[in-house]
């Protein structure tokens, strides 16, 4: 099992990644930094892209990165996931009574759409 350092950058982290993975999580950046508003921020915590306004939005949990749950793929997940309407059923509600999510194993699967439209929720909530 590869030891997986602390990383310092976000180019540290993105370079770690196996490329499917990579490809995977640039998409969902792309999609949640041209989504969100202005004031809202991305930092590192956990080892992976956390993005929050005056509290948490989202999060992109490759399964490289150990405690994130998953064995393959990448997860979006939303860290108020419970508070949100999702009329169209488009997260997962796992162990985790909080944070909802959906697991991408391939940059194809993701609906830009169906996203933009959780995150717009999300920002709602958080009332940014």
């Amino acid at each position: 099992m590869n030891i997986v350092p602390k990383f310092k950058s976000l180019i540290d982290f993105l370079e770690f990644l196996p490329e499917e993975e990579r490809i995977i999580v640039d998409v969902l950046r792309e999609i949640i930094k041209e989504n969100l508003p202005a004031n809202c921020k991305e930092k590192l915590s956990y080892n992976v892209p956390f993005f929050y306004g005056k509290k948490g939005i989202c999060i992109i949990w490759p399964s490289t990165i150990p405690r994130g749950g998953i064995k393959n793929g990448v997860l979006l997940g939303f860290w108020y996931g419970c508070k949100l309407k999702d009329k169209d059923n488009y997260l997962k509600h796992g162990t985790n009574k909080q944070i909802f999510y959906r697991i991408y194993l391939s940059a194809d699967e993701i609906d830009e759409k169906a996203i933009v439209k959780l995150l717009k929720e999300a920002v709602a909530l958080d009332g940014i």
